[in-house]
């Protein structure tokens, strides 16, 4: 059994339908289960050491939340992103992360603001190990949003980085993408530290932005 499956018992299920839907989720948003594959019940139970039940029932939950589609008599298909749906989900992730940083202002401390920094060198670390990196720079971007306590909203922003995690994984790692951490987030940090809540909501809504040209070219150039 793989290793990512005892993680999930330890820490994060707790019926097997939530566990069920943790595996396929983290294999999903990891690069696993790509666009297109067939998800098949029965290996996915075995896997888990569960039962096919509820393993369809988190089928169902991840086809509402776009991950997955559900075929009549055929079966379920990890579903992707075309490059419209791809801008479409980052502007998204704009506005709702600007809103986000523009709400958390005012109670970041130095503390939150070190912890940011720290974060940086943790992706800084890992700018050659693509796989590494979007983990470390999700990290960054939902501590982020968190500072803002509200967790409606941080819910909203962590299920649009789950739809497009699994296409910047793939971006980063075949495309000649340099990964870059310290100039990129380091004027979200300074935006923080200036004080003014729409400089704050501005740049991160930017920076943001600013990946979809170059994934848009890659997603259309037949790769």
């Amino acid at each position: 059994m793989e290793e990512s499956v005892h993680s999930f018992r330890a820490g994060f299920a707790v019926t097997a339908e939530e566990e069920a839907y943790a595996y396929v989720l983290y294999r999903i948003r990891m690069g696993k289960y790509r666009a297109g594959d067939r998800l098949i019940p029965e290996e996915i139970a075995a896997e888990i050491d569960t039962s096919r039940m509820p393993v369809r029932e988190a089928f169902r939950r991840l086809a509402s939340e776009g991950l997955v589609v559900i075929r009549p008599n055929r079966g379920a298909i990890v579903r992707g992103l075309d490059a419209d749906e791809m801008e479409e989900v980052f502007c998204m992730r704009g506005a709702l992360e600007g809103l986000a940083a523009k709400l958390a202002l005012p109670g970041i401390m130095p503390a939150h603001i070190a912890e940011l920094a720290r974060l940086i060198e943790v992706m800084e670390s890992h700018e050659q190990d693509a796989h590494q990196w979007v983990s470390a720079h999700r990290n960054f971007h939902e501590y982020l949003c968190q500072l803002s306590g509200r967790k409606r909203l941080v819910a909203q922003i962590a299920g649009l980085h789950t739809v497009v995690e699994p296409h910047m994984r793939l971006w980063l790692q075949l495309a000649d993408k340099q990964m870059t951490s310290r100039d990129d987030h380091t004027t979200i940090i300074d935006a923080i530290k200036s004080g003014d809540p729409m400089a704050v909501e501005a740049t991160v809504r930017e920076h943001i932005e600013a990946t979809v040209p170059a994934l848009r070219q890659w997603m259309t150039s037949g790769r």
